[in-house]
């Protein structure tokens, strides 16, 4: 049995408390990082805060390991003065949306060989997806991460706006979202970038921009510069 902490009360350290609460082989604790007065004892202490907060949070803790989630902190972020490591998902977390973290990747660190162990061993024990990712992956993974999340999140934005505005229903571009994401399972995203950017589609490119308001007219020209400059 590993007895966990968890340090924050926010999104992700809601759903591990779920996933942990579900598993045979956790215990866990959850407090709220403003409240370390009384700092319970665990075999690992999550801190699951916010990037700014992670080093004066640590700094509070003498718990003998302590690990962050964040995808862009170095394991050197963390500020106590025991043992460290790194357990950071890669996924993204909404309040009201279920995760299935048998679907997560769960990228540890640890410089100590058996701390890296009981991160696996941890992990395992609510996921199946394990890598072990070091502080220079984990922050060009997380760049990676950006921009196949949160700016393609943004340009669904961008996308909905424009729908909006013309009295076009959302929901008639979704299978192709569904299928944009599903078939670069199968293809590179390079073999499967179609569109009028790449076919050098000049009046068509004209026309879009003619509709487009001045901040949705300077997202499509960098997005179609770097997609014909890309191939």
């Amino acid at each position: 049995m590993i007895s966990v902490l968890l340090v924050g009360n926010g999104n992700v350290a809601s759903h591990l408390r779920n996933a942990f609460l579900q598993s045979d082989d956790v215990v866990v604790t959850q407090i709220n990082s403003r409240k370390l007065e009384l700092v319970p004892k665990a075999d690992v202490t999550i801190i699951a805060v916010s990037d700014d907060a992670i080093g004066e949070v640590s700094s509070k803790i003498n718990n003998s390991f302590v690990v962050h989630t964040s995808g862009g902190c170095e394991i050197d972020v963390l500020q106590n003065n025991t043992r460290k490591g790194v357990f950071y998902m890669l996924q993204t977390f909404s309040k009201d949306k279920k995760i299935n973290f048998s679907e997560v990747p769960f990228c540890l660190e640890a410089p100590n060989q058996k701390d890296l162990e009981l991160l696996e061993k941890l992990a395992k024990s609510i996921g199946t997806k394990i890598f072990k990712i070091d502080s220079e992956q984990r922050k060009a993974l997380h760049v990676a991460a950006v921009f196949v999340n949160n700016f393609t999140n943004h340009l669904y934005k961008v996308g909905n706006d424009i729908c909006v505005e013309h009295k076009i229903p959302f929901e008639i571009l979704q299978p192709l979202i569904q299928e944009t994401a599903h078939k670069i399972k199968t293809l590179s995203p390079e073999k499967a970038q179609t569109g009028p950017a790449i076919r050098n589609d000049a009046t068509t490119i004209k026309n879009h921009l003619d509709l487009l308001n001045k901040n949705q007219e300077k997202i499509y020209k960098i997005l179609t510069k770097s997609i014909q400059n890309g191939h």
